[in-house]
């Protein structure tokens, strides 16, 4: 197959941006883009470094970053598998990027800048769910700020449906890799309650 191999090339076959595209963009938030991304629960977090590239879900029982002002996002880094891939590249790298979405909105807000990560006491503390703080927090300082036109959500109908029984289950996926020794209708079955000590 032909491979695109040059700029010029690849702009030839879609022409110019579309005006809005760039007007919409904004070097840090504005009130209504500070409203949208305090309103979201769930973004994708996404790195770049030394060890590769990582896209990885991050989720709160309430907005997902806190916003410091208009050129600083907070994330606490809860609880997790600790690959900490993401966090590595965060330390080595900087570049983040991240994809903020709200269930039922066809919208996603787009977040790109550079980040470090602090385990600052203080702010460590202001985080803490119960007993529990995030091990650092993730301090983002934002470069650009844009709505993501609404066609992919549209055309995947992402909040009209239910997919689930479609595509294998991690137990399935674990047990498959581990011929059965790891996962399986157990690991399903009892995953959420497995999670409840963990969750934060």
């Amino acid at each position: 197959m032909n491979r695109i191999r040059s700029i010029p090339a690849l702009e030839a076959l879609y022409g110019a941006t579309v005006p809005l595209a760039v007007t919409k963009e904004r070097p840090r938030l504005t009130p209504l883009y500070r409203q949208w991304i305090e309103g979201a629960r769930f973004c994708i977090l996404c790195t770049a470094g030394a060890e590769g590239v990582h896209g990885t879900p991050r989720g709160d029982a309430g907005p997902v970053v806190r916003v410091l002002d208009d050129e600083t996002l907070l994330m606490p880094d809860w609880m997790g598998n600790n690959r900490i891939e993401a966090l590595r590249d965060i330390v080595t790298d900087g570049r983040v990027a991240l994809l903020f979405m709200v269930p039922g909105s066809t919208t996603t807000v787009r977040v790109n800048g550079t980040a470090f990560l602090t385990d600052d006491a203080a702010l460590r503390e202001s985080f803490a769910k119960g007993a529990r703080q995030p091990a650092t927090v993730i301090v983002i300082a934002v470069a650009q700020v844009y709505t993501q036109c609404a066609k992919a959500l549209l055309r995947s109908g992402l909040w009209n449906r239910d997919d689930r029984d479609s595509v294998p289950t991690t137990g399935a996926i674990l047990a498959e890799i581990t011929g059965g020794a790891e996962g399986g209708t157990d690991y399903d079955t009892h995953y959420a309650e497995r999670a409840k000590p963990r969750m934060w």
